[in-house]
């Protein structure tokens, strides 16, 4: 709180004020506070939360070395062609050494770094098993509330774990390309079954034509009605983004008539509340049982062979697990 001479106070914005007016000094900020869970992250979660819910979250996905960074890339520029204000959150492998993110995909998108309608951050994944954070989801929704239109997340690539993405994004695109037998490996890791659609990068490799009639016998229609679809793309020479990009507004336009989007949604928050939950009752417990002299009891037992850890986890528990006439 300010005093000025003439008697008057004026309040300074907060952060989630100045997020909501799209100041990108403040949008960092405020990814910071979330990625490091800092005093003021529940009180901005509660201040933008209502203001979310705007942005198209396109999720990008697929194995090491498919090309996705530069697709995206592509992609950036697309939407800004259409005057779409663009960010991109880029889900790094994690620094063994500092645990920070590794930041390449900013390296590789510094053309856009003088675009004020494009944002790119670069986040840790901190060894999280599918590749994006826990803060992920909260940080898109920063995004969303500052105002962005179109929002990527582009995984790390790192296999089977990859179906997180579909948690956080409304749209998923599977990058393949040719001669890694990556549509069977996609298969496998369970990517066929999550991707709305599959974009088949470096097409001018040969095999290109391979990957797509393979995909052809395993795609099919989503539990939501929407037909997946295969496109040749090339983000080196920019082959097939046009086709892409009509696929993505297509999905988009998709969800909205049909009503998935809100079905997708509401599974989406029960399965997010359910996690926050847990992680917060196993947080609780995590402190709260090694002070407990029930426990220590029960430890000794253990050593001296008295009981097995499965009859004493059961035991303990029942001091902690609301009784069903409770619930």
């Amino acid at each position: 709180m300010i005093n000025l001479c003439f008697g008057m106070q004026f309040q300074l914005p907060t952060v989630s004020e100045r997020v909501l007016r799209g100041e990108r000094n403040s949008l960092s900020k405020a990814i910071t506070i979330v990625e490091n869970e800092e005093p003021d992250y529940s009180s901005l979660m509660k201040e933008i939360y209502m203001h979310t819910g705007r942005a198209h979250i396109i999720g990008v996905t697929g194995p090491l070395g498919t090309g996705k960074s530069s697709l995206v890339d592509q992609l950036v520029k697309s939407y800004r062609l259409k005057e779409k204000k663009v960010a991109v959150l880029a889900v790094d492998p994690s620094s063994p050494v500092s645990g920070g993110a590794i930041l390449g995909d900013r390296v590789r998108m510094l053309d856009h770094s003088l675009d004020p309608n494009v944002y790119i951050r670069s986040m840790a994944s901190r060894g999280d098993e599918g590749g994006l954070s826990r803060a992920s989801k909260d940080v898109v929704r920063t995004l969303d509330a500052a105002g962005f239109d179109i929002v990527f997340v582009e995984t790390v690539g790192i296999g089977q774990t990859e179906v997180e993405i579909v948690d956080v994004a409304d749209t998923i695109i599977v990058v393949l390309m040719p001669e890694l037998g990556d549509e069977i490996q996609a298969a496998k890791a369970g990517l066929v079954e999550i991707g709305d659609i599959f974009a088949v990068n470096k097409c001018d490799l040969p095999g290109a034509d391979k990957v797509l009639y393979n995909l052809g016998s395993v795609l099919s229609a989503k539990e939501s009605g929407w037909q997946q679809r295969a496109i040749k793309v090339s983000a080196r020479s920019s082959e097939g983004m046009n086709e892409l990009v009509t696929a993505i507004e297509d999905h988009g336009e998709f969800l909205k008539k049909s009503g998935s989007s809100s079905a997708e949604s509401s599974m989406k928050l029960q399965k997010e509340l359910t996690k926050r939950i847990s992680d917060l009752v196993i947080s609780e417990l995590t402190a709260v049982l090694p002070r407990d002299p029930e426990f220590a009891t029960m430890l000794n037992r253990l050593l001296k062979k008295d009981i097995d850890p499965d009859a004493a986890a059961h035991q303990l528990a029942q001091k902690y697990i609301l009784r069903k006439e409770n619930r």
